[in-house]
C-alpha cells in the first residue's frame, strides 16, 4: 500500500488529491500547521495520519518533525500548500516577500530534505504543484512569481540529483483554479469571483494522480494545466 505525504490538504487541489488517494485505500499523511488543524484534517479523512509544522517558519521544521513519528517509506511527497499576496514591487515589504518565499519555496525544499531517506527507500516521487506564475510572472505578481520560479528550479535540480536513486520529480503548473486562494486573489485584484470560470480542483487532481500512477518506465517532468473555457 502506497504512503503519501501531502501539504495543503485542507482545501482546493490538496483536498481533492487527499480525498481521492484516501478513497482508493492508500495511506495518507496530512501536513498541518498546528495541532488543532491536524485534528480537523484527520476527522475529515478517518484513518489519515498527520504531521504538524509551520511552513512559514521552515527553520523549525526539522525540530518539529523530530518529535513526531515519520513513515518508514514515502511513495510520494506532494507539495500543494501555498500562499499568495499580490503587490507591485514598489509596494511589497520584506515581510511579504519572506512569507511567500518561505511557504512556497524554502519549506518545500526543507520538507523534501527531511523526507528524502524515506523517498529513496520507496523509490518514490516528489510532486511540486507550482503555478502558471512559475513560468511567466506579471505585474503585481513579483513575490509570488519569484517563489514559484524558484520552485521550478528546485524541482529541476532535485530531479537530476535523485535520478540515480530512482526518485521521480514532477512539476505541475495549474492555471487559475477554483479555490479559496483564487477567491483571495480576486479580492486583492478587486474583481468579482466566479468559480465556474476556472479549473475545478478535481481536474488538477486527476492530472496529479496520472503522474503518480505512471508506470516506472516513464516520468512526467513538467505538466501544464489550463482552463478549458
Amino acid at each position: 500500500m502506497a504512503t503519501h505525504v501531502i501539504t495543503g490538504a485542507g482545501s482546493g487541489i490538496g483536498e481533492a488529491v487527499a480525498r481521492r488517494l484516501h478513497a482508493r485505500g492508500d495511506e495518507i499523511v496530512l501536513h498541518a500547521r498546528d495541532a488543532g488543524r491536524a485534528k480537523e484534517l484527520a476527522a475529515a479523512l478517518p484513518g489519515a495520519q498527520t504531521l504538524v509544522g509551520d511552513l512559514s517558519d521552515p527553520g523549525k521544521l526539522s525540530w518539529a518533525l523530530s518529535h513526531q513519528t515519520l513513515p518508514d517509506r514515502v511513495d510520494s511527497l506532494l507539495h500543494i500548500a501555498g500562499v499568495v499576496d499580490l503587490g507591485a514591487v514598489g509596494d511589497l515589504t520584506p515581510k511579504t516577500w519572506i512569507n511567500q518565499l518561505n511557504v512556497n519555496l524554502v519549506a518545500p525544499a526543507e520538507l523534501t530534505r527531511l523526507l528524502l531517506p524515506q523517498l529513496r527507500v520507496a523509490q518514490g516521487q516528489v510532486i511540486f504543484v507550482n503555478s502558471g506564475s512559475g513560468l511567466n510572472a506579471h505585474a503585481g505578481w513579483a513575490a509570488y512569481g519569484a517563489s514559484k520560479h524558484g520552485l521550478k528550479a528546485l524541482a529541476d535540480a532535485l530531479r537530476q540529483e535523485e535520478h540515480g536513486n530512482g526518485v521521480r520529480v514532477t512539476s505541475v503548473y495549474p492555471g487559475r483554479t477554483a479555490s479559496p486562494m483564487q477567491a483571495k486573489v480576486h479580492q486583492q485584484e478587486g474583481k468579482e469571483y466566479d468559480p465556474s470560470k476556472w479549473i475545478d480542483p478535481e481536474s488538477v487532481a486527476t492530472t496529479i494522480l496520472m503522474a503518480l500512477d505512471l508506470p516506472r518506465d516513464a516520468e512526467v517532468n513538467d505538466l501544464t494545466v489550463r482552463p478549458g473555457r
